[in-house]
């Protein structure tokens, strides 16, 4: 692929998904890759699952599509089809790093809050795999974090596109942090390589956010209506 949209961690967010793939349509943007966190979390669940079933787009799972989740059979036994990492050509598929999909690969969280990982820090989540420089792809594409960055690393590109479906959120692991884009636009990333390399765009979507918040009021999280309304946790 020379040309395609990364999406991950939709959680469940129909209403931002639906824009995200607008937007990429008519971007005249064919091809599509899925990095996980699909369903986990208040929203519309069976709406997202069905929707991402039916596309069939090369997606691997993310450490909440393991969480037990008020989903059906089907969905559950898709969820559970999906791989952990996915290799394409010169690129990898990956939702935290390559050997845990619960572990920040770009971000790095301290007693002051969260910073960029640094380049030893990056290596060592990497793994031994490819601590030798030809063994990485040119294209490595992770999500977990939900904050869009792009990242060089020896001769590769680390891409994290973003969260489609929720632009804050707390957790205690490994300390307690937050992580927040500051407003409430789905989020991917547009990839496109030529004779020099990747190029990579960051889109923000507007979409019916309103929506999204009064259904996660509607099941008792008010907290998540608040992020999906601002993309801040307070």
């Amino acid at each position: 692929m020379k040309r395609f949209a990364a999406i991950a961690d939709i959680h469940g967010n129909r209403w931002a998904l639906e824009a995200a793939l607008r937007d990429i349509e008519r971007r005249g943007i064919r091809q599509i890759v899925n990095l996980g966190d699909h369903l986990y979390g208040p929203l519309d669940l069976t709406g997202t699952a069905d929707l991402l079933i039916r596309l069939d787009l090369p997606s691997i799972r993310g450490n909440q599509d393991r969480e037990e989740m008020p989903v059906s059979e089907t969905h559950r036994r898709w969820l559970d089809s999906l791989p952990f990492s996915l290799k394409l050509p010169g690129m990898l598929l990956f939702h935290g790093t390559p050997l845990a999909d619960d572990v920040y690969l770009l971000e790095t969280v301290h007693s002051g809050g969260v910073s960029m990982a640094d380049s030893a820090q990056v290596e060592q989540r990497l793994g031994p795999e490819f601590s030798a420089t030809d063994a990485l792809p040119s294209l490595l594409l992770c999500g977990h974090s939900h904050i869009p960055r792009v990242t060089a690393f020896r001769h590769s590109l680390i891409v994290n596109p973003g969260s489609v479906g929720l632009q804050a959120y707390a957790d205690d692991l490994p300390l307690p942090h937050v992580m927040e884009t500051g407003s409430p636009h789905a989020r991917y990333a547009f990839l496109e390589a030529d004779e020099r390399g990747w190029s990579v765009e960051h889109i923000c979507v507007l979409y019916d956010f309103a929506s999204a918040a009064e259904f996660a009021v509607r099941q008792g999280r008010p907290d998540w209506s608040h992020r999906l309304l601002t993309g801040r946790c307070a």
